[in-house]
């Protein structure tokens, strides 16, 4: 991953040491996918600091493509990041809405998938996720955001286990950027 300044790089760094001290854990783990694995991955106690939120909407709003009108993702992992990412858009004095997509579409009223400020059909959004292991979470909300008329080419994740993700990514047409592998968290965690 190419970073372009050293600020960036700094960033990077301390990421990575805040989720494998804070984010990693070693034992036997049934993951969301229900694939078992001795590692395992909980971005929120980091996502969820106002520090480490600082640093993640930093790295992510990066790789956000120039011409997005929105970030999105898909409820509960992708919450903070996507406001985490505009805000700081908002700070720097970029337009960048935020959508949350539901798991299931809102069972009263309009019945609805998406919230957040709808933007015009076409638009482009760049879709945020925490951890990606399949790809599905980051797929249900690509397929949504889809089906609304929004263009979407890119997934932005903090990290990539690499269980397939990155190849169901491209098979859906998208691009996968991840801030870090499953493997640099592990080999961060290993050096303390």
């Amino acid at each position: 991953m190419n970073y372009a300044s050293d600020s960036m790089r700094i960033h990077r760094e301390q990421l990575l040491s805040e989720l494998s001290s804070k984010a990693y854990k070693v034992g036997d783990f049934t993951l969301s996918s229900g694939r078992q694995s001795k590692h395992y991955i909980n971005c929120k106690p980091v996502s969820l600091s106002g520090p480490g939120l600082v640093l993640i909407s930093n790295l992510m709003l990066e790789f956000v493509e120039s011409d997005s009108s929105a970030v999105a993702g898909l409820t509960l992992g992708a919450d903070p990041l996507v406001s985490g990412v505009s805000l700081l858009a908002a700070q720097k004095g970029r337009d960048l809405d935020g959508l949350i997509v539901r798991k299931e579409p809102k069972g009263h009223g309009t019945g609805q998938w998406l919230e957040g400020p709808l933007i015009p059909t076409g638009s482009r959004v760049t879709v945020l996720e925490d951890v990606v292991t399949t790809g599905r979470s980051s797929l249900k909300a690509v397929k949504q955001l889809r089906n609304v008329g929004y263009c979407v080419d890119r997934v932005i994740s903090i990290i990539d286990r690499q269980e397939g993700g990155e190849e169901a990514m491209k098979n859906a047409g998208l691009e996968l950027i991840s801030l870090f592998l499953l493997k640099d968290v592990v080999n961060r965690a290993n050096e303390k």
